[in-house]
């Protein structure tokens, strides 16, 4: 079969050993493109790093760009490459692009955070400029984009009633989680590593005012006042000094002999994790899609999740659906888990059946058809 296109991705951040969302969405997509499309030729561009988790193909080609600075990578050496090997489109997939670059333009909005009201109380350096950057690149590169792809209903219309954009130009595609996360028994090798018990409660969050730690600490506070069992709460990927700040402020000095803070957790030990937690809490303020949301739910692992932005959208009306500025809701439906069995056990089946409307198969599967639009277009006078 003869090459149709030359498309490039930009995966900057693929290489790196500490994954996080945005990372997790590409490589899986290039991943399944891979597999599956063997008519179009692929140059995928990332950035030098311990984890080659892409390798070269007959027909995907990666190529490294070595520049010290985020913004050097993407506003220089990036448009650069993508010329240099000639791509007919380039697919940028982390909410921002070249400004300076004739190259037809695809980008993945993943959401529009960045241009919402700020939470002052952010002290992080890393996501403070990360905001910034956002906040100048994106609104200059819009109107370039052939197209611009978002993950969930909750965001296109978001995207569409904040920044007016022509809907004609977005396209929704839904993310999709690895298959390997399925109920299994978690080796007590790797659960050791992070927490020495079984059964407990399970919540990633991080420094981001969006992911709401502050108000799930509270709720476990008066979970644990209230429960006969007292479940231990697994935080990865938490700064310990953030922490210890938000229980000085509320008074939370009752909690911390229950929190484990194993720190980063990888994905491959991830699953097991999952799989050895009596519940996972996902109550952010606000996610555009929630990848997470399905890797518990496949592993069989009751959620708690917010009622808000799109998480009712991927975890279905029937989810356990919480109030995240509201501790009192997140406690009570974390009591209810561990004094309904039955209730418990529905759970677990729903987010089971849930999860088959999602798969990284799926995903790719649109965006080919995406770039095949944007190509025939780009062939009409």
């Amino acid at each position: 079969m003869s090459v149709v296109m030359k498309i490039g991705i930009e995966a900057q951040r693929i290489f790196r050993n500490n994954k996080h969302g945005m990372d997790y969405v590409v490589l899986q997509e290039i991943l399944q493109l891979q597999q599956m499309d063997s008519g179009n030729e692929y140059y995928v561009f990332v950035k030098p790093g311990p984890d080659r988790c892409v390798k070269d193909s007959a027909n995907m080609h990666v190529i490294e760009l070595a520049t010290p600075s985020y913004p050097l990578w993407e506003q220089w050496a990036l448009p650069r490459a993508a010329r240099k090997a000639g791509v007919d489109m380039l697919h940028c997939t982390s909410n921002t692009a070249p400004i300076f670059s004739s190259i037809p333009l695809l980008l993945t909005l993943h959401d529009i955070i960045f241009l919402e009201p700020r939470d002052k109380n952010n002290k992080s350096l890393y996501q403070n400029m990360g905001w910034l950057y956002r906040r100048l690149v994106v609104p200059r590169i819009l109107p370039r984009c052939r197209r611009i792809i978002t993950v969930s209903n909750f965001e296109l219309e978001n995207i569409i009633g904040k920044l007016k954009i022509d809907r004609r130009r977005m396209k929704m595609i839904y993310n999709g989680f690895n298959d390997w996360f399925t109920p299994i028994d978690s080796p007590e090798e790797v659960c050791q590593k992070y927490i020495d018990k079984r059964g407990y409660l399970l919540f990633l969050g991080n420094t981001d005012p969006k992911k709401n730690t502050e108000r799930t600490l509270i709720a476990y506070g008066r979970y644990l006042e209230q429960s006969a069992v007292k479940r231990p709460l697994l935080m990865a990927d938490l700064d310990r000094r953030y922490l210890d700040d938000i229980i000085q402020r509320n008074h939370l000095e009752a909690i911390s002999d229950h929190l484990h803070m194993p720190g980063y957790i990888p994905n491959s030990d991830l699953r097991y994790i999952y799989n050895g937690a009596f519940a996972f809490l996902y109550t952010s303020l606000r996610e555009s899609f929630g990848i997470p949301l399905l890797e518990a739910m496949a592993c069989g692992v009751p959620v708690v999740t917010s009622n808000t932005s799109s998480m009712p959208e991927i975890a279905g009306k029937d989810a356990i659906l919480v109030d995240p500025e509201k501790p009192g809701e997140i406690a009570d439906a974390l009591l209810r888990l561990e004094t309904d069995n039955d209730f418990r056990q529905s759970q677990r089946q729903l987010g089971l059946s849930r999860v088959k409307l999602f798969s990284w198969r799926k995903t790719a599967e649109e965006l080919l058809k995406l770039y095949q639009e944007v190509e025939r277009e780009l062939a009409t006078p």
